[in-house]
């Protein structure tokens, strides 16, 4: 293939000059020609192989070396563009004529191409204008003249039907159509083009009035620059302004042709307007008409005509060339590109259809080939290296001009017939790449014995079933497109419905769960109040008993001590009413009875404060005591507040043993499902794998039927040459109908496998992003269960955690309480000793006191006595 690619490239730019006989601009073969028109022979079927392969071939052999600059990069749609007649821009409107435009680009969006059609009826005037471009036109109808302004002259020629012209950026021109007898309209059909700005319409437009350039001007400026009273300024510009296009009046001729030259003259210094007509019969300002000369090519088919530099002197210096077509009924350009120039085409006469195939097919999927319906009044184009063809319906013939961008002479590459490209090329190299035999090589160059224009009945009619069929398919698939996104996009709906209820019972779920958590808290926290209360209640009932307990105890003991004073205090008035009545009697004893009261007063003191000391140790025992028991309630509560958390505890663990169950059965659900869609999978490769041997017997049947066919068919031949020519006409004709519609069947079968195929790619593709999206999801659900149960773990551990401390704590204050407890008892048993120690010292105490005080008694009692 990369053999065949250099030879392709080295051939295209040299095939003109190897085999200028057969090249467009040259191809006057009179003896071939006379014998085609004698014999008027017709295609036989094998002419069908031959067009069928050179559009194979524009895709395999011209896509692969001969794309267009950049390898079509940023084209987009069809490779043709097509402006239809009522498509076009209006600019000019008069009841004397009109001007339209067309903008067309060359389908990749490059190059864009400016034309305008310029109606004119018969004696009107187009006013002068500026030109801002080239102007390259041809005469469609009618006739006119032309005057322009080149230097310092003004020239003028005389134009009809058929006459093609240039004029140069920068001139200032002006039409003017004949009255002719039939009042035919003066058509012209012109393209703008700027040899600097490639081709494309300046952005100021093709062309300027005049009119608008003066007046554009200060009425001061004007006046000193035309030297002319400030009346004739005034008149000049106050002046309703005057249509492009306006009526001829014959009687103001001479007054036009004389305020024109004042106008020309002021603003471009020419001089020599009046010997206008004596210098242009001198000056070399021919048109060139292309029905006047012979045609490039002709046949019983059509013919073609090509206008360059070499045959229209003012076209030097120009981009632009003219090209005039004309097929006759059930006709076709034959397959072929143009490798230098892009063709901007207008049909003046019939109808037709144009197919262009994208010759980067294989580098750019965007590139369509496209099949279009032209008629009168239709602008199309066609790029550069694309192959095309154009077709004539059967009830009348096509006829097309046009402009191509390059002036010199183009050699157009055909594929058929005796100028073809492959005529040129080794037959083996042909047979590789086509995969057929030589012998098929063989017929299939042999079999065309016409050239250029050749002739296709029925083909348009064909072509445009087939455009029909597309844009019906087109549509269908639109609809199928529309009808996909409408139901993904309601099962986007539906998902993002289902997520949102499913979040809303999640919502909800969670919601219900906080409500019972804080029911649950609240509960808690309810009853660990009321316990507190019932407990500081119960601390204060307490309290108030033991206040009530100390406040009895307190006043008993005041009631006791005053009745004790009072009793002290009667014992001692009456002791000093013994001692006063025995003051005179005992003064000898009274000190050593005064010393022994006092000494009695001290004891007793002593015993008071003794035995209140007593009282107070009783009271802080007692004290101690309730203390002890306030520590036990407290730890009674302590207890059964560990109990209860104990008790919740469990309940933790009974709920996380609960949500561990769930998840293995979570998990054993998704084992499940992945094994359910792992069996599924399975089967969809199984109903791959039959389909795909399905196709491959249909394809084995296929092959088998066309081979089949194709013994028929060469069978049926040597029959129909041993016929008639009358009986060999039919068959072929029978036998082209046969093949076609094998053929349009295996392109309809194929055509439907592709889709077929296509809809299994993109299912698959559907498919596995779907895959791709459940494992993701999978994938989060498993990175959310896993921190899930790292939380958990971390709960657990500081729950343990926790408990170990608590365990420690509470382990301490056994320890500690123990010791406390070793501690009271031991006190409590020293206590105990020590006031047993007390309470028999005492007894002794007051047994002495006892024995004293008797025999005191009875010693002073004897000693009154004597």
């Amino acid at each position: 293939m990369q053999l065949l690619h250099q030879f392709l490239i080295y051939f295209i730019y040299n095939s003109c000059d190897l085999h200028n006989t057969y090249s467009c601009t040259s191809l006057k073969p009179p003896t071939l020609f006379s014998k085609m028109l004698k014999e008027r022979r017709v295609l036989s079927a094998n002419c069908c192989l031959v067009f069928v392969l050179c559009l194979q071939l524009t895709v395999r052999i011209v896509s692969g070396s001969l794309n267009y600059e950049g390898s079509g990069a940023g084209s987009v749609g069809t490779a043709a563009r097509v402006v239809k007649k009522d498509e076009r821009t209006r600019m000019v409107a008069t009841e004397f004529g009109s001007i339209s435009a067309v903008d067309i680009n060359d389908g990749y969006g490059r190059n864009e191409y400016h034309l305008q059609f310029i109606t004119m009826e018969p004696n009107a005037l187009f006013l002068p204008v500026l030109l801002h471009a080239d102007m390259v036109f041809y005469v469609h109808t009618g006739s006119g003249k032309l005057s322009w302004t080149e230097g310092d002259d003004v020239d003028e020629v005389s134009l009809q039907k058929g006459d093609v012209y240039r004029l140069k950026s920068g001139t200032l021109f002006f039409l003017h159509s004949n009255v002719e007898p039939e009042r035919s309209r003066f058509r012209i059909i012109a393209m703008f083009s700027n040899p600097d700005e490639q081709l494309l319409g300046p952005s100021v437009g093709p062309y300027s009035s005049i009119t608008d350039l003066v007046r554009g001007f200060d009425k001061p400026v004007l006046q000193a620059s035309f030297q002319v009273p400030e009346e004739v300024i005034d008149e000049l510009t106050s002046t309703t302004e005057t249509p492009a296009i306006v009526h001829y009046d014959q009687k103001r001729k001479n007054k036009f042709w004389e305020e024109e030259f004042i106008f020309i003259n002021a603003l471009f210094g020419i001089r020599r307007l009046r010997n206008q007509r004596a210098d242009n019969k001198k000056k070399h300002t021919e048109t060139f008409n292309i029905y006047k000369e012979d045609p490039d090519f002709e046949n019983c088919h059509g013919w073609s005509k090509v206008v360059t530099k070499h045959d229209l002197h003012a076209l030097h210096g120009s981009q632009i060339g003219v090209f005039m077509v004309n097929l006759s009924k059930g006709s076709i350009m034959g397959p072929h590109w143009n490798p230098s120039a892009t063709e901007v085409s207008v049909v003046i006469e019939g109808e037709g259809m144009v197919q262009v195939v994208c010759p980067s097919a294989l580098t750019n999927k965007e590139c369509k080939n496209s099949r279009i319906r032209v008629e009168e009044g239709d602008v199309f184009t066609v790029p550069r290296f694309h192959p095309m063809a154009q077709t004539s319906f059967n009830n009348g013939s096509l006829v097309f001009m046009g402009f191509s961008t390059a002036s010199k002479k183009n050699h157009p590459q055909f594929l058929a017939g005796k100028a073809s490209v492959l005529q040129t090329l080794d037959k083996f190299i042909l047979g590789v790449s086509f995969n057929v035999s030589n012998t098929t090589v063989g017929e299939l160059l042999a079999a065309q014995k016409e050239s250029i224009i050749l002739d296709c009945t029925s083909c348009a009619e064909e072509q445009e079933i087939v455009m029909e069929e597309e844009i019906e398919k087109a549509r269908r698939e639109e609809e199928e497109r529309k009808r996909e996104e409408e139901e993904a996009r309601r099962r986007e709906e539906e998902e993002k419905k289902r997520q949102e209820e499913e979040e809303k019972r999640r919502r909800e779920e969670e919601e219900r769960k906080r409500r019972e958590e804080e029911e649950r808290k609240r509960e808690e926290e309810e009853a660990a109040r009321r316990k507190e209360e019932e407990e500081k209640k119960r601390q204060e009932e307490e309290e108030k008993r033991r206040r009530e307990e100390k406040e009895r105890k307190r006043r008993e003991e005041e009631e006791r001590k005053r009745e004790e004073e009072e009793a002290e205090a009667a014992r001692r008035k009456e002791e000093e009413e013994k001692r006063r009545r025995e003051d005179e009697e005992e003064r000898k004893r009274e000190e050593e009875e005064e010393a022994a009261r006092r000494e009695e007063e001290e004891k007793r003191k002593q015993e008071e404060e003794e035995w209140k000391r007593r009282e107070e140790e009783e009271r802080k025992r007692k004290e101690e005591e309730e203390a002890a028991a306030a520590r036990k309630r407290q730890e009674e509560e302590e207890r059964k507040r560990e109990e209860e958390a104990k008790r919740r505890e469990e309940e933790e663990r009974k709920r996380e043993e609960e949500e561990a169950r769930k998840r293995e059965q979570e998990e054993e659900e998704e084992r499940r499902q992945q094994e359910e869609e792992k069996q599924r999978q399975q089967e969809q490769e199984e109903e791959r794998r039959r389909e795909e041997e399905s196709r491959r017997r249909q394809e084995k049947e296929q092959k088998r039927r066309e081979q089949e066919e194709e013994q028929k068919r060469q069978q049926e031949e040597e029959e129909q040459r041993r016929q008639q020519k009358e009986e060999e006409k039919r068959q072929q004709e029978e036998q082209k109908r046969k093949e076609e519609e094998m053929k349009e069947e295996q392109r309809r079968q194929e055509e439907e496998q592709q889709r077929q195929q296509e809809e299994e790619r993109e299912e698959e593709q559907r498919r596995q992003e779907e895959e791709k999206r459940q494992q993701k999801e999978q994938q989060k659900r498993q990175e959310e269960r896993q921190r899930k149960e790292k939380e958990k773990g971390r709960k657990r551990e500081e729950e343990q955690r926790r408990r170990e401390e608590q365990s420690e704590r509470e382990e301490e204050e056994q320890r500690r309480q123990e010791e406390e407890r070793g501690r009271g008892e031991e006190e409590s048993e020293e206590e105990m000793a020590r006031r047993e120690e007390e309470e028999r010292m005492k007894r002794q105490r007051e047994q002495e006191e006892g024995g004293w005080r008797w025999g005191d008694l009875k010693f002073n009692t004897k000693s009154r006595s004597q």
